[in-house]
């Protein structure tokens, strides 16, 4: 047996155990790889710390306001319920403290030292962490991206969606600014959680990129349950009254006055401190790392994963990633990700789940495609009262039947979006569908009952 010393004290140092992070460190290391990995900040990422999983957890408490409503119809007579938001924080963060704990646990059952704190480039094989060297044959990048507040008057006054969920006090006025996933998002917790919300948006509709009659669907129903959207508005600058209460002049003059204001208008790479000037990594326009097929930079051994390279911006994205890489330098398994039929969710109430093309790139991409689309009340809502409409929508590409675009907005989207995601990476036609027996009754099930195409 050889006593030769290895060249790197690591075949893979990873920078940043998030979501992509975690899973590269992981499954290279059950490959047989010396891993380590540092994280200065959240173990587990934005996800768990600061993203999805507590964002979930908010959204399954706001949705109880509507609950105690609609259950009066079914027969119960509720007494007043008052909501506590220490409570709803504090129990969150007891859950994410938990959810740590597993991640930390898992990275060292399966061999990888975990090093507390920011690792810095020293050259294209060496970080440095709180002072010590560390090379490795190959070097991961996986620090994800952060909330960014434009400059402008009063921006100290704003919070982002890092410290929205841990604020001192329940803001009874909610002033959100933004018209993507996080800001929609977050306007539908706090109004269900019982805030006066009001949220901005400089656009003429929000959630651009999404399929148009989702965008005007949500923005009826968001409306309807009393978010006060603003369109073709934003905020020149923020002042703080004696009151403590916050005062935002707008574009136009207006002047709007809230005790919090989140700004969720977008995240910019997380490559801070990571003293980046000492490699050879090349970058995209906007900031992001720019990589192969296999995730490689222009610096050979270094590689990036993730929300860092510019992509789709979801958790099982960067998991796809970590596993990719993984089996491709340490399995023998050279493996990609295919972004296509990435199925999404926008936990918004109601939910939108979405998966495919939207009918505007569907039909630049294929010409001849038919849409079928269906509009109703639940079931549930017709005894329970409420008058909130769910919307679905399919794409069809009619040369070859296939469908290439599912969306939905109504409750459990998401839940439902998942299943048909993978009946359309499957390669399901339109036939196939209207083959299916539904379940009955469901919403879901008006997929497999869309007889006439929209004329």
């Amino acid at each position: 047996m050889s006593n030769d010393k290895p060249q790197y004290d690591y075949d893979l140092f990873v920078i940043g155990a998030g979501s992509g992070g975690v899973r590269a460190s992981r499954m290279s290391a059950g490959f047989g790889a010396r891993v380590a990995v540092a994280e200065d900040r959240y173990m587990g990422g934005t996800c768990v710390n600061v993203g999805c999983v507590p964002k979930k957890l908010y959204v399954y408490a706001s949705q109880f306001s509507n609950a105690f409503n609609d259950s009066q119809g079914f027969g119960w007579s509720p007494t007043s319920p008052s909501f506590d938001w220490t409570t709803l924080r504090d129990n969150k963060i007891e859950e994410i403290s938990r959810l740590n704990g597993i991640y930390e646990t898992m990275l060292g059952g399966a061999g990888v030292d975990v090093l507390d704190g920011r690792a810095r480039f020293v050259d294209n094989h060496t970080v440095e962490v709180n002072g010590t060297h560390y090379s490795a044959e190959k070097i991961i990048i996986s620090t994800g991206t952060w909330p960014h507040i434009p400059e402008f008057p009063g921006r100290e006054h704003a919070v982002t969606s890092n410290e929205i969920f841990d604020l001192p006090v329940f803001p009874k006025r909610l002033l959100v600014v933004g018209g993507g996933y996080i800001a929609v998002e977050f306007a539908g917790i706090f109004n269900g959680l019982g805030a006066q919300v009001t949220q901005l948006y400089r656009g003429p509709l929000f959630l651009r990129g999404f399929d148009q009659d989702i965008r005007e669907a949500a923005s009826r129903e968001i409306a309807a349950a009393g978010v006060d959207l603003q369109f073709n508005s934003n905020v020149a600058s923020i002042s703080k009254l004696d009151s403590g209460a916050l005062q935002a002049t707008l574009e136009d003059g207006r002047v709007l006055e809230a005790d919090a204001i989140l700004y969720a208008t977008g995240r910019k790479p997380h490559l801070q401190d990571l003293d980046f000037e000492n490699v050879n990594v090349e970058q995209n326009s906007n900031g992001t790392i720019k990589v192969d097929e296999y995730f490689q930079t222009s610096e050979n051994n270094i590689y990036a994963i993730g929300d860092i390279t510019g992509g789709m911006e979801l958790t099982p994205v960067a998991l796809a990633d970590g596993m990719a890489f993984a089996k491709t330098q340490f399995n023998n398994e050279p493996t990609t990700v295919d972004y296509n039929t990435v199925p999404t969710a926008v936990f918004c109430q109601p939910n939108i789940g979405t998966c495919g093309y939207t009918e505007a790139e569907a039909k630049e991409l294929f010409g001849n495609i038919e849409v079928f689309e269906s509009s109703f009340r639940a079931m549930k809502h017709t005894i329970g009262g409420r008058e909130e409409k769910t919307y679905m929508k399919m794409i069809v590409d009619r040369s070859c039947d296939r469908v290439v675009g599912i969306h939905m907005l109504g409750e459990d989207a998401g839940e439902i979006i998942q299943g048909m995601a993978i009946a359309m990476k499957a390669g399901a036609t339109k036939a196939v569908f209207d083959s299916t027996i539904g379940i009955h009754p469901t919403s879901a099930e008006e997929f497999v009952t869309m007889r006439s195409p929209r004329s």
